[in-house]
């Protein structure tokens, strides 16, 4: 609950230390938006004056409260208070270069530029959804281990902009179907957009929006300090998700461009600036804080050393398994029988062959993973029997009941994937969650989000060519490979049998810093790999899983679905006297990791490539090179059985082999 100790600086000029900095850091980038941290000074002051929980001197605290930025252009505000609050950055130095190359202080929050900042935010919305997942983690962890270990909220500051993108429904949906009741979004209202007054494109009612997703709902003076603590004290003994409308003025302070799109996006100029010193009653210069106003401010960020303290000692006291388990998943650390488990049921599948679709191979591997690594909360996007994602160890997760381990996150794919952002940033859990390959394209801002963030995030998409059949072309993915691809620090899967699945949810499981997309069929493959390994052949991107007698005149490369294909074409040009190996390629982001010498040695510059996938062609052509072809998807698919499909594109063995033959 908010603190009741007068501060000896009044609230008014604390707010106005937020104000000065945002307004002269944006003046002097020439760049940036001044009016939403003018505008929201009044509720950050007593949010971080007197209700939030956190420590400067320990920012990963693991039960402190959460604050998200969600509309991250205003970053001067969280700057602002980070360096008031005393966190280690930004100096001053560094606000003064904000906006510039190599500043910490970019032009949206960036999570890992320094302390402080929980995610990255920016693209409008997402901030919200993410802190979702965050106080979804939160009654997952008290859970687990108790109200002792996990006790905190997760504050939000929205703007306009955040509930009019498409994933705040659904992210306020969520949030209300699951009665998050320590997730807090402060809504600034300032009825001012880039375009001028809301009005010009919305004309919705917020506060009755999320009380019909069943919210607690509060409209308050956003800039009356004692409403604001109020009001936050009663969101905090609400029993669902609350929402507090802060009505505020945009720009508060400038006397000539408060109140008008003039403040949001663009410097206020120095005239404006000087008149808005006077109006505030601020004498300082730019970037020089009155001794007291920063006393007063880093008492306040002091005031946390004693609650981290006392939850370091609670820790301390568990027994020790609790407490080891829970050091270890703050760490992301996978349990030491998690290797054992994998090789155990690697040599299961080399005694016992498996014919399954890799969407089914994935749910084996599941089945094996989620025993030993319970960290792991999956989930679908309404798709659960398709993507097989739910295992016999993971119950479901309810309003009711948090001790769960599955999410049936409904027909939501962008806040699946930013809830399951969320869940990674606070820290503790591997979310992973399914829907269908072509909606990649709902979430594929979250799927970004996570790679610049360098979260462990594992997307289950399935369904994933023309292989899934009569769904027809509006659900059979034909850029999305490629498109995914292309997005740095995302490792894409295309596993080819049940053997290359598991490998794959290894690697994606050992990936701390790297989210991982699966891509996986609805149609049965053949086990190609029978013989047991230890080594994970998949770790390397890509590697020969059929060889031939002597020297290949050609190499044909596939992934997926395609390399039972290319087998089988390997077996027709041997019948016709033609040395040809096969070359798996299950993640070309790993063996374009790999050294040259190894590339080389598994595609020979010399020998002809044909390179095979149910999908666009874009980005084959550089390992196939001049002389070599590739074989794929030139348009959109069609509906019918998938074998047909398969020969009527041209995509089987026989017309892998008769291109082959044709580039001798």
């Amino acid at each position: 609950m908010p603190d009741s100790q007068h501060a000896a600086v009044d609230h008014k000029t604390l707010a106005n230390a937020i104000r000065a900095l945002a307004m002269d850091a944006v003046q002097r980038a020439n760049s940036g938006h001044p009016g939403m941290p003018m505008g929201m000074a009044d509720v950050a002051t007593v949010l971080f004056g007197k209700c939030l929980n956190f420590d400067p001197d320990w920012p990963d605290w693991p039960d402190r409260d959460r604050f998200v930025l969600s509309a991250g252009h205003g970053s001067m505000l969280l700057y602002g208070l980070l360096y008031l609050l005393g966190y280690a950055r930004p100096t001053l130095d560094e606000i003064k270069n904000f906006r510039q190359l190599g500043s910490p202080c970019a032009g949206h929050p960036e999570f890992g530029e320094m302390p402080g900042i929980e995610t990255t935010t920016g693209p409008l919305g997402q901030g919200l959804a993410m802190a979702v997942g965050m106080a979804m983690a939160e009654r997952l962890e008290a859970a687990r281990s108790g109200p002792e270990v996990s006790d905190h909220y997760t504050y939000v500051i929205a703007g306009d902009g955040c509930l009019m993108e498409g994933i705040s429904h659904e992210a306020i949906s969520l949030a209300g179907h699951l009665k998050l009741s320590k997730l807090i979004v402060l809504f600034d209202d300032n009825s001012i957009s880039i375009d001028g007054p809301t009005d010009l494109a919305v004309s919705d009612d917020q506060t009755q929006r999320f009380a019909a997703h069943g919210w607690h709902v509060q409209a308050i003076d956003g800039h009356d300090p004692e409403a604001i603590a109020a009001a936050i004290t009663a969101a905090q003994g609400a029993n669902r998700s609350s929402m507090i409308a802060c009505r505020t003025v945009i720009g508060y302070g400038a006397p000539n461009k408060q109140g008008t799109a003039s403040t949001h996006g663009a410097p206020l100029g120095e005239e404006e600036i000087a008149a808005a010193r006077a109006e505030l009653g601020w004498k300082a210069p730019p970037f020089e804080m009155p001794e007291p106003v920063l006393a007063e401010w880093r008492a306040f960020g002091a005031r946390g050393q004693a609650k981290s303290a006392a939850w370091k000692e609670r820790v301390a006291a568990l027994p020790e398994a609790v407490r080891t388990d829970h050091e270890r998943r703050l760490a992301g650390d996978l349990p030491a029988d998690f290797p054992a488990a994998i090789a155990d049921l690697k040599r299961q599948l080399a005694a016992e062959p498996q014919k399954v679709a890799t969407r089914k191979a994935s749910q084996i591997a599941l089945e094996a993973i989620n025993p030993v690594v319970q960290e792991t909360i999956g989930g679908s996007a309404d798709l659960t029997g398709s993507n097989n994602t739910k295992t016999a160890t993971t119950a479901v997760i309810t309003p009711e009941d948090f001790s769960g381990r599955y999410v049936h996150y409904g027909v939501r794919e962008f806040a699946m994937c930013a809830a399951m952002n969320g869940m990674a940033l606070h820290g503790g859990f591997i979310p992973y969650g399914g829907t269908f390959l072509v909606f990649t394209d709902y979430a594929r801002p979250a799927i970004r989000l996570s790679a610049m963030m360098r979260q462990r995030v594992i997307f289950v998409m399935t369904h994933d060519s023309i292989g899934l059949g009569e769904d027809g072309p509006t659900h059979q993915p034909i850029e999305h490979l490629a498109s995914l691809r292309a997005m740095p620090n995302l490792n894409v899967f295309r596993p080819a049998d049940v053997v290359e699945t598991l490998e794959c949810w290894q690697l994606s499981l050992q990936s701390k810093d790297t989210p991982s997309v699966l891509a996986l069929t609805r149609q049965g493959l053949p086990q190609l790999r029978l013989d047991h390994t230890d080594d994970n052949l998949c770790a390397r991107g890509g590697y020969e899983i059929s060889a031939c007698a002597g020297d290949p005149e050609i190499t044909l490369i596939a992934t997926g679905s395609e390399v039972h294909v290319a087998m089988a074409a390997q077996t027709l040009l041997d019948e016709e006297g033609i040395a040809c190996n096969v070359v798996s390629m299950p993640s070309a982001e790993l063996f374009d990791a790999q050294p040259v010498v190894y590339r080389n040695a598994v595609l020979q510059p010399n020998v002809i490539k044909v390179a095979v996938e149910a999908a666009s062609p874009m980005g084959w052509h550089r390992y196939v090179g001049p002389d070599g072809v590739v074989i794929g998807m030139r348009g959109f698919g069609a509906s019918a059985p998938a074998g047909d499909l398969f020969t009527h594109f041209g995509i089987t063995a026989e017309a892998v082999a008769r291109a082959a033959k044709e580039r001798l």
